[in-house]
């Protein structure tokens, strides 16, 4: 059995920390004993994990600059646990974590790299400061590093980072969890109360600049006369009736019968079955999950060309330049046009590559296989550490 620490931030809602909590899901527990460590106390994953029987660590840092005592107490409780292999998230992470793992004297240390943006004026210049110190040490402090994406990949390569320790293994999604479903078409319209034809385009995102809801709502704008039976569906955390930025713009659009807001939803899988055609319109993502998630559940998606978005999509959708309505208006109203036949086949073709490219179980594969590899490649290298003559080995007792 071997043990592997998990390090992260929080366990706030986001990419990084759902891929932490699907991959533990899938995880073989016959081979590998997780434990999760957190930085900051954000539990709003913990549940998942909690009903894994899996522990979860807080060290309570306070968000910002490292706390030295922060650092100082995750050293303690590495040496506690005393795990084969340490897995950091996302870039605080991999700093706080990489310096608690030389403090404690464990290895080996795996970074993960969940972020590709590093665009002025969106990007904290803490954010920016960690991913300096961090290039400075991935030739020391890491054994290997994983990237979710090609694009963060050369991203963080760009920023200094060593290329010849870094592996890219995409993210994975859930294919039974997230299938087609023809149940969801007609549950959602109804709840929506539109007829159970009407064509449904949708947009599943946190409200946050870098997700562009305004260029949606904008390219929603141009196609309201072209194609007047669409409705837009729009759900995600900020994404309500209270949310005074996206109300507004849709009244100046004329768009307030044809809009719905319906805020963080717990049936995201039911949600995508139900759309027609699934929208990113985001100006930066690293491998963007609800991109995937729509791909499994047969839904065709047009998507920003940012991140690792095109490569996923490939020929099974339409990919567009970021902030561009009229290209993203164009793009959704070329596959509104489709037959509902044409538009299954996008969808059955989108759903095969997810499976045969992205399914989690076989992702899960592919970090557990990374992990064995690297924990078999430190024994071997302690194995062949040549033992000095006349010298004898002595237990050693704590001063405990």
């Amino acid at each position: 059995m071997r043990k592997i620490v998990h390090i992260i931030n929080s366990l706030e809602f986001g990419g990084a920390e759902m891929m932490l909590a699907n991959l533990l899901a899938r995880s073989d527990r016959d081979r590998f004993d997780p434990v999760v460590v957190l930085l900051i106390k954000d539990l709003t994953l913990a549940d998942r994990i909690e009903r894994l029987g899996i522990p979860i660590r807080v060290i309570g840092m306070k968000p910002g600059i490292p706390d030295p005592r922060g650092i100082l107490s995750l050293a303690r409780l590495l040496r506690q646990e005393k795990p084969q292999l340490i897995q950091t998230w996302m870039d605080h992470s991999n700093l706080i974590g990489g310096l608690a793992t030389r403090l404690a004297g464990v290895t080996p240390l795996v970074w993960g790299i969940h972020h590709s943006n590093h665009l002025p004026g969106y990007t904290k210049r803490s954010t920016l400061l960690t991913v300096s110190a961090c290039a400075r040490l991935s030739r020391r402090v890491p054994t290997r590093i994983i990237c979710c994406s090609e694009h963060a990949r050369a991203l963080y390569v760009q920023r200094g980072f060593m290329a010849a320790k870094i592996t890219v293994i995409p993210n994975g999604f859930d294919t039974e969890a997230y299938r087609p479903d023809p149940s969801a078409r007609l549950a959602v319209r109804r709840e929506l109360g539109v007829e159970p034809e009407t064509p449904l385009v949708g947009l599943v995102a946190r409200f946050d600049p870098l997700k562009d809801h305004q260029t949606f709502l904008l390219a929603a704008g141009a196609l309201k006369d072209r194609h007047p039976k669409a409705h837009f569906l729009l759900c995600g955390e900020g994404v309500d009736d209270r949310n005074i930025a996206l109300t507004s713009t849709i009244r100046s659009l004329g768009l307030e019968n044809r809009c719905h807001l319906l805020g963080p939803r717990r049936d995201i899988p039911r949600i995508q079955a139900s759309l027609d055609i699934t929208a990113s319109s985001s100006i930066s993502e690293a491998f963007p999950l609800t991109v995937g998630e729509a791909m499994a559940c047969g839904t065709p998606c047009v998507v920003t060309d940012v991140g690792d978005s095109a490569l996923m999509v490939g020929d099974t959708g339409r990919v567009v330049p970021p902030r561009d309505h009229a290209a993203l208006a164009d793009a959704l109203g070329d596959i509104l046009s489709l037959s509902p036949a044409q538009r299954f086949a996008m969808g059955e073709a989108a759903r095969r590559q997810t499976v045969s490219r992205f399914d989690l179980s076989a992702v899960t594969r592919r970090y557990e296989n990374f992990y064995d590899s690297i924990i078999a490649d430190k024994s071997r290298s302690e194995e062949s550490v040549p033992i000095e003559s006349g010298s004898v080995s002595t237990p050693v007792t704590s001063s405990r």
